[in-house]
């Protein structure tokens, strides 16, 4: 290795060689010495841990060689990954965060660009405990291959992922393949984009029209304060850097709300901050039906993509924590088997809403669902926004 190709470990100063190379360059070098890029992040890591070098530099750079080595198609390329982010903790406390982020978007590179051959070659040896970053980005895999159908038949993943499940890690509870309630999950559709004005929300799904005995259904609603499921319902947007602090709010009704009551009438009649000042902007309010699907993807894609502020969460994890939001929209209990959810979710109503209000900015991201339980009788609402909420659009 000569000067021009010296690791990025060598000395400080030779650093900046590695932070200027373009991604074609750091893909040109994975291909025709991987090893060699492979013992450069593996010199950063340890001259950052014994010279103290700011971690963040450190780690944008490692994320850089992890990115070119990872869509770099070999058994080798693959294993580099995996022991590279493995020794990511070693940049410190204040990076913990980072650490998750890069294992779990290096697995999601790795099902995307390796044949699954060399993948299964990676889960030879069994783990013995969950706080191990090389189990983590393991457990990733797993997740990313179950949501492409890949991987349940291979002795050598099947028994990773039971020995996963014995030791509760929270991606084993998902399972192995994708149901159908998830197909929409990462699928992008030309023109289809956010949910922007009450015209797109109108041309998408069915409208609801208001009535005079979803008003009355609305003001006889009574609010039950429960922390720990708001938290739930919020989490993919919370985890991703969403710009403002989803609304989570449950509501109990002393009789049952008839199927074509749960509309716009009887939401604008809760106690929401989202419809705070409603009617004092250009626009009406709209409510329109939609299904699970478009609930969970929506979901899915707040923690997968990543708020304005944030960052993405990989798909294996925006997909357990899109499943923890839906669990608490509907109120269901956390050991309930997916199975069973999946088909629980189609005895709900759930209608998408939207107001001309500070909330809602139609800018950027605004989400807001409401979901009516069987009995008719309890209600769940989430409203989430991905623009700062000191900014306001002009209608």
């Amino acid at each position: 290795m000569n000067d021009n190709d010296a690791s990025p470990g060598d000395t400080a100063s030779r650093r900046p060689h590695w932070e200027q190379s373009s991604p074609a360059e750091l893909k040109q070098l994975a291909e025709s010495r991987p090893a060699e890029l492979y013992e450069a992040a593996r010199q950063l890591c340890r001259s950052a841990f014994s010279e103290g070098s700011e971690g963040r530099t450190v780690a944008r750079v490692l994320g850089r060689i992890v990115d070119a080595l990872a869509d770099t198609r070999s058994r080798d390329c693959a294993r580099f990954v995996v022991d590279i982010v493995g020794l990511f903790p070693q940049l410190g406390p204040e990076l913990l965060e980072e650490g998750d982020r890069l294992r779990r978007s290096a697995a999601e590179k790795l099902v995307k660009a390796q044949q699954l051959r060399d993948l299964a070659a990676l889960f030879g040896e069994l783990p013995e405990r969950l706080d191990d970053p090389a189990v983590e980005v393991r457990a990733c895999i797993l997740g990313e291959l179950a949501m492409i159908g890949a991987g349940r038949g291979r002795p050598v993943l099947d028994a990773y992922a039971e020995r996963l499940r014995d030791l509760r890690h929270p991606l084993a509870r998902l399972p192995r393949t994708r149901l159908d309630v998830e197909h929409r999950f990462g699928v992008r559709v030309r023109g289809l984009g956010s949910v922007k004005t009450s015209e797109q929300l109108r041309s998408r799904f069915p409208e609801v029209s208001a009535t005079d005995g979803g008003a009355e259904g609305g003001r006889k609603a009574v609010e039950s304060a429960e922390a720990g499921r708001a938290g739930a319902v919020a989490e993919p947007f919370v985890v991703s850097g969403w710009s403002r602090e989803p609304e989570a709010r449950f509501f109990a009704l002393p009789d049952p709300l008839g199927p074509d009551d749960f509309n716009v009438a009887f939401i604008k009649e809760l106690p929401l901050a989202c419809l705070e000042g409603e009617g004092t902007r250009r626009g009406v309010a709209v409510s329109c039906r939609t299904t699970p699907d478009d609930v969970i993807n929506e979901l899915f894609a707040a923690a997968h993509h990543g708020g304005v502020n944030g960052q993405g969460q990989g798909g294996a994890y925006a997909r357990l924590y899109a499943w923890n939001s839906l669990y608490a929209l509907m109120g269901l209990p956390g050991d309930l088997p997916f199975l069973d959810a999946a088909r629980l979710v189609a005895d709900h109503r759930w209608l998408r809403f939207m107001a001309f209000t500070d909330w809602f900015h139609h800018d950027t991201a605004d989400v807001a669902f409401a979901v009516l339980d069987p009995t008719g009788t309890r209600v769940a609402v989430l409203a989430a926004t991905d623009t700062d909420s000191d900014s306001h659009s002009d209608f």
